[in-house]
């Protein structure tokens, strides 16, 4: 008898418990809080989806409550979607939220295209209703229209213009014997895996205040400086005469691959920012490059890598490679007239690197190997270096830090105090000078002896 007692009162104990933790509040005094007041979309573009954004909603009570209905206002004709455990949906009803919990709300955003050509405002808003309060959190998105070009191959001469981005599939493939322009201000966004292969000329006229980008299609912030999310650049034994000028290119594999000899230079690559990608800024194997004014940071191994020898002219150019995404071992700038594959393949080596700044987290940033016996003509003359690999020659400076104001965040400024500062190699000479050597990146006059890297002190 007794232990029947003691069973009844166990299983009033727990009906009573059951029931109170389904009971819900209706006191109209028990609101909703929310981890944001309002969702923004990066900019998105039209007939391609976002990633979800997500926010939590938060039931300060410590009675269980029920949200009545959740909905956007813009229901079937809504640019954007919410999911609620695995619901996906404009509206949802009757979702309890117990005492002091909480749940996520996931967003996504879906755009149809129009006419527009700049990014144009898409809005709605989030209407949460509870004990019959009504609360909102307007959700709003940037859309960009944009030309999608998937397999393709430029068999014609083209022109990308600025007037609206392109999102790139697969590989966009320039012909052999084919020229395409790139004017000041295109977008080219890569989608992942995609490559630009150039088997003719790539000319790409970016300006100081109207520069080209090369990227990921991945608007989204915690895209932004992710690296190897598309292939790259890759310049074909056929091609000749590429110029880049004021281009961003980043957050690929290899920013810039070429190989092959040319009589003229196969990249003119002026102005310049190679940041971020998973194995090179640039991979280069027995071919013909000048670089000038250009700011390389941020790579997984080298940020250039110059392989089998070739022909290399690289003035007022700043290199910058840390830590703070890769664990690497490799030299950040690294010429050799060999492949380092133990073969016998070696071929000839013109070196000219003039007036730059090599610079990073390791004790060798800087490495020139010469394995054969060609031609071996390496001239390095007012750098700044880090490396305990190089006999000095060429009055540069080694293994003093340049003092960037603040690399950390991508400010590559010299200190007024630098190192580097007033004693740059005069190159008014060089037949590059007016076109691109007499200003720094940002269009400074550059009076020598110049500061070194691609940025005067002002």
């Amino acid at each position: 008898m007794k232990n029947t007692i003691y069973t009844l009162l166990i299983i009033i104990v727990v009906l009573f418990a059951c029931k109170r933790d389904q009971s819900i509040d209706l006191n109209p005094a028990n609101k909703l809080n929310f981890s944001t007041d309002s969702v923004l979309f990066d900019t998105v573009f039209t007939s391609k989806g976002t990633t979800s954004r997500s926010f939590k909603v938060f039931n300060p009570s410590k009675n269980n409550i029920e949200i009545s209905n959740i909905r956007l206002v813009g229901g079937a004709t809504s640019a954007f979607k919410i999911n609620i455990n695995g619901v996906a949906q404009t509206t949802l009803s009757n979702i309890k939220l117990n005492g002091k919990d909480s749940i996520y709300i996931f967003i996504k955003a879906i755009i149809d295209p129009n006419e527009a050509s700049a990014p144009f405002l898409v809005q709605d808003t989030l209407e949460f209703l509870t004990n019959g309060n009504l609360q909102k959190i307007p959700v709003l998105a940037y859309g960009q229209n944009a030309v999608y070009l998937k397999a393709t191959t430029i068999s014609n001469d083209f022109t990308f213009t600025k007037k609206i981005p392109y999102i790139i599939f697969d590989n966009l493939k320039i012909a052999q014997n084919v020229t395409a322009i790139v004017e000041p201000g295109a977008k080219l966004y890569f989608h992942g895996g995609s490559e630009l292969s150039v088997y003719g000329t790539l000319k790409v006229n970016g300006l100081l205040n109207d520069s080209v980008t090369f990227c990921s299609d991945r608007t989204e912030r915690i895209y932004r400086d992710e690296p190897g999310q598309w292939k790259g650049i890759r310049f074909y034994e056929t091609s000749i005469n590429n110029t880049i000028n004021y281009s961003t290119i980043k957050n690929a594999i290899v920013g810039l691959w070429l190989d092959s000899m040319t009589v003229n230079p196969k990249l003119l690559l002026t102005n310049s920012i190679v940041k971020n990608h998973t194995v090179a800024g640039m991979l280069a194997y027995n071919t013909h490059i000048v670089g000038i004014n250009n700011l390389f940071y941020n790579c997984g191994m080298h940020l250039l890598a110059a392989r089998l020898g070739g022909n290399y002219s690289f003035y007022q150019n700043t290199f910058y490679n840390s830590n703070n995404n890769f664990i690497r071992d490799s030299e950040a700038v690294y010429f050799s007239d060999n492949l380092e594959d133990n073969s016998n393949k070696f071929e000839n080596l013109t070196l000219d690197f003039t007036n730059n700044i090599v610079w990073g987290s390791l004790d060798n940033e800087f490495l020139i190997t010469q394995k054969g016996s060609k031609i071996f003509n390496v001239i390095t003359k007012s750098n700044l270096l880090k490396t305990e690999k190089f006999t000095n020659e060429g009055n540069n400076v080694l293994n003093q830090d340049p003092l960037f104001e603040d690399s950390k965040k991508d400010n590559f400024n010299l200190a007024s105090n630098s190192p580097a500062l007033n004693i740059g190699f005069n190159l008014i000479l060089n037949p590059y000078f007016n076109a691109f050597i007499s200003k720094d990146l940002k269009g400074v006059n550059r009076n020598f002896p110049s500061d070194l890297g691609c940025l005067e002190i002002k």
